[in-house]
């Protein structure tokens, strides 16, 4: 089955909100097995919109919608549909009776205009939607399908997972199913020419690398019948990735960096301690957006002035003013004095020249240390960096994390 996305929005197209809805559902398609051809977006414009119904007509099986099934003029998308198929409107009288109660439920009065998101195109099925007053429909007619879905993605996402996964899953034949790595310490060039033997020889499964947010990620597609198990295709080629690239595969099951590492640590029963001063916070931050991090994190502490990294961390004054808050030293007596106060058994520091400006000959932007202080003492790693604030903010807490994760695999039973 072939497929294509049409967005309607004159906001996509202006780019006040990021398509996400066209990621999310290319996604869920490609693991049914669906080829996905085309995304397509086109404004609130009736006449531009009939245009590219019949383009994808004539060129998909499946052409799923997106947007536009509000209840304000310009929300267009159903009727659009049902012009085009040559299919009156029909009231359905359960959604109007479901959005008078979930009006009544949060206490407002239903305008008349929200009334027209309960008539459909004649014959559709009507797809259910709990999180909104906009449900969707699928609308069958000479062989092709038409899936006709609200925009936000938190209406949008539930209801192709509760009601088109399942119905186009009757429809299948094959199925489609993926393994992210994620990979940490080497870029996507190197990666790729390391896997360039499994790269040209590839068939089923097959593999392609592009860049995450700070690491590489390698995705490896395994196409199967419904009820044939893919890790048998799957399980073979991760391992030989795994083989080829060594330690800098940090998963095999699209977990990021830091959820690995909140992993490692709750699974060794074991806490953690931040001293952050160029990182400003991100590293701690990117511990706690991981589910679980209140088992292991204790605390951090953004230590940004000299002041601060001796009052809070009993960094000697002898230690900044010989070698200065960007150093090797500096960012030891920062891990050491974490761990020592916070009573953890990890401590991470950070402390360098995230930019763009404040660096000197001696100390150049993106001149970055890590520490890590465990009962084995304390390691620091040097980076030298040429990327922006964010990024070398960014690449030095991933840092940090990957010296953490080293540690506690060297650890693991």
């Amino acid at each position: 089955m072939n497929a294509e996305i049409l967005s309607v929005g004159t906001e996509l197209l202006m780019g006040q909100i990021a398509n996400t809805d066209a990621q999310f559902l290319s996604r869920g398609l490609n693991e049914l097995g669906v080829n996905v051809f085309y995304h397509t977006v086109v404004g609130d414009n009736p006449g531009r919109l009939q245009r590219q119904l019949r383009q994808a007509w004539e060129r998909s099986d499946l052409i799923v919608t997106t947007g536009g099934l509000g209840p304000t003029e310009d929300d267009l998308t159903k009727e659009a549909v049902a012009e085009f198929l040559g299919l009156p409107m029909e009231l359905h009288r359960p959604t109007l009776e479901a959005m008078e109660r979930y009006f009544q439920g949060i206490g407002r009065a239903m305008t008349p205009n929200n009334e027209k998101q309960a008539y459909f195109p004649k014959g559709c099925l009507v797809l259910d939607n709990p999180n909104g007053t906009a449900p969707g429909c699928i609308v069958e007619q000479e062989g092709r399908i038409f899936v006709v879905l609200p925009g936000p993605p938190r209406e949008l996402n539930p209801m192709f997972e509760n009601h088109v996964r399942p119905y186009l899953l009757r429809r299948g034949d094959a199925k489609i199913t993926s393994r992210i790595l994620h990979i940490f310490g080497m870029g996507e060039s190197e990666a790729a020419y390391r896997l360039q033997t499994l790269i040209e020889r590839q068939d089923n499964p097959t593999l392609a690398t592009y860049v995450g947010q700070g690491d590489v990620l390698l995705r490896v597609t395994a196409r199967t019948a419904p009820d044939e198990d893919p890790e048998q295709l799957l399980a073979p080629m991760v391992r030989q990735i795994e083989a080829l690239l060594g330690d800098v595969v940090i998963s095999d099951d699209n977990e990021t960096l830091p959820e690995v590492v909140v992993r490692l640590l709750s699974n060794q029963e074991k806490t953690l301690a931040c001293a952050e001063s160029c990182t400003g916070g991100l590293l701690s931050s990117m511990i706690v957006d991981v589910p679980g991090a209140s088992d292991v994190l204790l605390e951090g502490a953004v230590t940004y002035s000299n002041e601060a990294k001796m009052r809070r961390l009993a960094v000697p004054e002898a230690v900044l003013a010989q070698h200065g808050a960007v150093s090797e030293a500096c960012a030891r007596a920062m891990a050491e004095g974490m761990r020592r106060t916070s009573g953890a058994d990890f401590a991470l520091a950070t402390t360098g020249i995230a930019g763009p400006g404040g660096g000197t000959p001696d100390k150049p932007v993106g001149l970055i240390y890590a520490a890590l202080a465990s009962d084995s003492g304390v390691t620091v790693e040097t980076y030298h960096l040429k990327r922006d604030r964010a990024l070398n903010r960014r690449t030095t807490a991933l840092n940090a994390l990957d010296m953490l994760r080293r540690h506690l695999l060297q650890k693991q039973p």
